[in-house]
């Protein structure tokens, strides 16, 4: 598959990593409800509860998010685990999972969570934050980072990477053929345009410079380059430490975890060694909306 053709699920190019124990100061509500579980230990009657005493007891949404991620540390990575059965039967896996997880739908369970008072109301915003316009279907699914998620998803977060990056900072360009991977992967005719776009980034040497600039809940795109193309191959959470350090929150084999972005720089470098030519180039960063007001979803179309 050519490299520009790889997709969000591309989390297996990341290292194994041991599974972080959760902060001590995590909010009281994050241990009230089911105590002895993370949320990827309970039913979903069992997260209806939590996500609505999470509401309750912690206002800040940007401390919610990280409380709510923080709670499935430990949760078993998965690669493929998302599809649209039983909406769509290109792709016959289910439209959620609480056991397991990817990069991509880690993210998107943690921000839906977050932004919910319920199990019914997380169900219909995780398909509001993974589709296009909040449609279910192979066809609008959020598959590419820089030219989907990130845009479709701009009312949640702003990509602030080329104000971290300054002056004269880096970029790159990517070449997107929807219809192609539609066709090749799902058997779905399309008729979408190829797409060019440049992307600002910061490269990994200038990382530690940028990070007192984000906060709780915003997020990262790990991006990589195959020779002269460049891709996101990962996603994650910034999270605050106690020690004020800011930290990767993310999903990638064996299970979600958190880590410095010193540590994670270091093993997915050495993870890349010698693997077809992939190495890390930096990252890419979007912060979340002070003001997020959740648009609606476009009428679905009938079955």
């Amino acid at each position: 598959m050519p490299f520009r053709s790889l997709l969000l699920a591309v989390c297996t190019t990341l290292p194994l990593l041991a599974q972080a124990t959760p902060p001590s100061n995590a909010p009281a509500a994050a241990q009230q409800a089911s105590p002895a579980k993370q949320l990827f230990q309970m039913t979903p009657q069992e997260v209806d509860r939590y996500i609505a005493e999470m509401q309750q007891a912690e206002p800040d949404l940007r401390k919610r998010i990280a409380a709510i991620a923080r709670r499935n540390i430990g949760q078993p990575y998965r690669l493929n685990l998302m599809g649209e059965y039983p909406y769509q039967l290109n792709d016959g896996l289910p439209m959620f999972s609480l056991g397991h997880s990817d990069c991509v739908t880690f993210a998107e369970h943690s921000y839906a969570m977050a932004l919910s008072r319920s199990w019914a109301e997380f169900f219909w915003m995780l398909q509001r934050i993974r589709y296009k316009d909040g449609v279910v279907g192979v066809a609008t699914r959020n598959h590419y980072t820089e030219v989907d998620w990130n845009i479709n998803n701009g009312w949640l977060l702003t990509d602030a990477s080329a104000a971290l990056g300054g002056a004269g900072g880096a970029s790159y360009r990517m070449t997107v053929d929807r219809a192609g991977f539609l066709k090749s992967r799902h058997n779905t005719d399309s008729g979408l345009a190829v797409q060019v776009s440049e992307q600002a980034y910061v490269p990994k040497a200038r990382v530690a410079a940028v990070l007192a600039g984000l906060r709780d809940g915003d997020m990262v795109n790990v991006v990589s380059r195959k020779g002269a193309e460049y891709l996101t191959t990962h996603v994650g959470l910034v999270v605050v430490a106690p020690d004020g350090r800011r930290n990767l929150l993310h999903s990638s084999a064996p299970q979600v975890r958190e880590e410095s972005f010193d540590a994670f720089i270091a093993r997915t470098e050495q993870r890349q060694a010698g693997r077809d030519g992939l190495q890390l180039a930096g990252f890419k960063f979007l912060r979340l909306n002070e003001q997020i007001v959740v648009p609606p979803a476009a009428p679905q179309p009938r079955p």
